[in-house]
């Protein structure tokens, strides 16, 4: 698998991540060890997870799977400032909760520290030099050797840089949702990155799983829109304000010879400023699928094309 460097930082990482969000929910514990078995034998080193997935189930999954010296040959990125406790999200990125949920994390992670660690989300009830403290508490103690942000739009991502580079410490990151279905990072954030020197790490690339074409049909019973936990997750893109890029894709994947997922998967990965989309495959199989994307540079009519049927998502 290619490489890439994570924004301007000196770290190098898979152009592929791997994303744990549905790890100790839908995905059972042996498929998370195919899964990263997987996804590691195919050269991916970034793994990405969160204080809040699966009330902390998926962490805990991560770290019994790292034990030892596989853990050294990933970069382990995790999240701070959302949590589930109550059955409600609640986002709390003050200091005091965004350094206990890190101890929590690397504790169910069974490290010393996290390669990134990212705020989850802009937290309106927090002054922002707040949590920026914490960052660069973490960063200037060791516990993280990077640190970013997520789910930032450009101005929050800006501001946030601003203040870590008082402190002298580098943003090294935002992820953000970013897909066919979902361009609005294109409207300010990914001049941002370019000008600023943070990378993008997308979630979501396959449209929350509409771009693989699996709803085109019909709802099928494993999938994400079924499932109660995820349903109102999956079903943002579900309808026929996406249905003519569905098609597109469809399209596009019959004549390369490959899978849909493949074509909006290589698509948001050659993004200006991307360093890897974050997939979030429940089985082996449908890992497999997605790592073909590595064999796949797309033609540049095809993503023109792609661009213009997706333009109204942008």
């Amino acid at each position: 698998m290619e490489t890439r460097r994570l924004g301007a930082t000196g770290l190098t990482v898979s152009r592929l991540g791997l994303g744990t969000m549905a790890w100790g929910t839908r995905t059972s514990a042996e498929d998370a060890r195919d899964l990263l078995t997987a996804f590691r034998s195919a050269g991916g080193t970034l793994v990405d997870t969160a204080h809040g997935y699966a009330g902390g189930a998926a962490e805990e999954l991560l770290g019994g799977l790292l034990e030892g010296p596989d853990r050294d040959e990933v970069v382990l990125v995790t999240k701070s400032g959302i949590s589930r406790s109550t059955g409600e999200r609640v986002v709390d990125c003050s200091r005091r909760s965004m350094l206990h949920q890190l101890d929590l994390s690397l504790r169910r992670l069974r490290t010393d520290h996290v390669d990134v660690w990212l705020a989850h989300t802009w937290d309106d009830a927090t002054p922002l030099e707040e949590t920026v403290s914490a960052l660069v508490h973490a960063w200037r103690s060791g516990r993280a050797r990077y640190v970013g942000v997520s789910n930032h739009v450009g101005w929050q991502a800006a501001r946030t840089m601003s203040l870590l580079q008082d402190a002298g410490v580098p943003l090294a990151v935002d992820s953000v949702e970013y897909s066919l279905v979902e361009r609005r990072p294109e409207r300010e954030l990914v001049a941002a990155s370019d000008a600023l020197g943070f990378g993008l790490l997308p979630w979501s690339p396959l449209g929350r799983g509409v771009l693989t074409g699996r709803y085109r049909t019909g709802v099928s019973a494993d999938s994400r829109l079924a499932s109660e936990e995820f349903s109102r997750f999956a079903g943002r893109h579900v309808g026929d304000h996406t249905r003519g890029v569905v098609d597109a894709v469809r399209i596009a994947a019959d004549g390369l010879g490959v899978a849909p997922a493949v074509v909006a998967l290589a698509w948001v990965r050659d993004r200006p400023g991307v360093v890897a989309p974050v997939v979030g495959p429940r089985t082996p199989g449908q890992l497999s699928v997605l790592l073909a994307s590595e064999g796949l540079d797309l033609p540049e009519q095809i993503v023109d094309a792609l661009d213009e049927v997706s333009a109204e998502h942008a």
